[in-house]
């Protein structure tokens, strides 16, 4: 879903970008291949339509700031309402807190429980997970399976039947930690008494936050499940999951807006530390192809050492051949290639889907080929001639064609990781107007 809203808004940009004269036609036209977009990923369309209508109106309407062009004014208002489209991002805190779970059955909430326990101990808290699903069989196993592997205690009852009583037993338990998540029964279509059990437990619990995880696959249909929750509990956060897998994505974003509260966290793949906090600007300008560096600081930070990789070195772009296998294996501790690559401000340049699938197996022909290069041609990959190539070659018993693959595919991601200098994570119009220009 993220690819392709992300392709069609560049496009739609780049084209602006593109004309001779901005004027009433050209903003009309983009206005349209906005809203074909957005409509596409299934933003509602009252939502698409106030967009438009600002869009339209501030363009045409509003003075042109001070050293600034037309194209350049239009393309900062795309950027600005679509972020406000998106909402704010809901509060996360760091301190002592109680988060209550709740969402539809399948919304995958229990692996997102795992995996909000993992983003808050990779934070250095201490923290702890009550399983309240009594319902659903196996429920118990696959909580305490996923909390064991990450270290983190697990308190339920596999036979016990009241998950009330098991919250009541369960906070005593967690005296100590800072963080407590309790994962409570999926609802199939907010059943009366399975509301009320919510609000029971909500009670008991005295949640600091109550957080609905909706599947995006879910589109505009979350709204209605998000507004039911919400005069339930009152909730104060959303989850979206399976980002990653889904055409529907833009309406479950958009549907966020009946809880009147923000979306704290999308789940986009499978790993339990797959779970990225949600920050509105960040979202749009990785859209657009403008990066996250915030969030890839981040998330450096939080998965490797200094000694792994020096990250102020890759956020300038600068690394050699001798560098580039650790950081590879640096980067995929921080999690999917792809992931990581969306973070940095790429503008319309499209990434080679090879790039993304470099496997340990490749990885190690790669290590084996720069093992049989000299330490100039490490620190200097423009000394590698075509006979250099041949000789790197034979000594690693490798082909000609994977030494040229290894080489092509250092300049791709030196070329990509060039575009990180002088970032910040925020919108930057110089930028992004040379990019789409390009």
């Amino acid at each position: 879903m993220l690819d392709k809203l992300g392709s069609s808004l560049k496009d739609a940009l780049k084209k602006l970008a593109g004309k001779t004269v901005v004027d009433r036609a050209a903003v009309e036209e983009l206005v349209r291949d906005l809203q074909r977009a957005l409509l596409q990923s299934d933003v509602n369309v009252k939502l698409v339509m106030g967009l438009s209508n600002a869009i339209k109106r501030r363009s045409l309407e509003e003075e042109l700031p001070k050293g600034v062009n037309v194209r350049e004014h239009v393309l900062r208002i795309v950027y600005q309402e679509l972020v406000n489209l998106m909402g704010d991002g809901g509060e996360v805190t760091l301190g002592s807190q109680t988060i209550l779970m709740a969402g539809l059955q399948g919304s995958g909430k229990t692996t997102t429980t795992a995996k909000l326990a993992r983003y808050f101990q990779r934070k250095g808290l201490r923290v702890g997970v009550i399983c309240a699903d009594t319902f659903r069989p196996g429920a118990y196993e696959q909580i305490s399976t996923l909390c064991a592997k990450i270290n983190i205690p697990c308190f339920g009852g596999p036979e016990e039947k009241d998950a009330l009583k098991i919250v009541r037993d369960g906070l005593p338990s967690m005296s100590g930690l800072e963080v407590i998540i309790i994962d409570t029964q999926g609802r199939h279509a907010l059943e009366n008494d399975l509301i009320q059990e919510i609000i029971d437990i909500n009670t008991v619990s005295k949640a600091t936050h109550r957080w609905l995880v909706i599947d995006a696959a879910l589109g505009q249909q979350a709204s209605e499940q998000a507004r039911r929750f919400h005069e339930a509990i009152a909730i104060d956060g959303v989850i979206i999951t399976k980002m990653d897998g889904t055409a529907k994505g833009g309406g479950a974003l958009s549907a966020v807006s009946e809880t009147k509260s923000g979306i704290v966290f999308i789940g986009s793949g499978e790993t339990i530390d797959d779970l990225e906090r949600f920050d509105p600007d960040g979202f749009i300008s990785r859209l657009l192809g403008m990066g996250d560096l915030r969030a890839l600081v981040e998330r450096a930070e939080e998965t490797i050492s200094s000694s792994d990789i020096d990250v102020n070195a890759m956020m300038r772009g600068k690394f050699t051949l001798r560098d580039m296998y650790k950081q590879l294996e640096s980067l995929n501790k921080m999690g999917p290639l792809k992931q990581i690559m969306s973070m940095l401000p790429l503008g319309n340049m499209k990434v080679p889907e090879g790039v993304y699938d470099v496997t340990s197996t490749k990885m190690n022909r790669y290590r084996i080929i720069m093992d049989s290069m000299t330490g100039a041609e490490l620190d200097d990959p423009t000394l590698i001639s075509s006979s250099r190539i041949q000789r790197v070659a034979h000594g690693a018993g490798a082909s000609p064609e994977e030494v040229r693959e290894l080489i092509k595919y250092y300049k791709t991601m030196k070329r990509a990781l060039k575009g990180v200098r002088g970032g910040g994570g925020k919108f930057d119009m110089q930028r992004m107007m040379k990019r789409f220009s390009g």
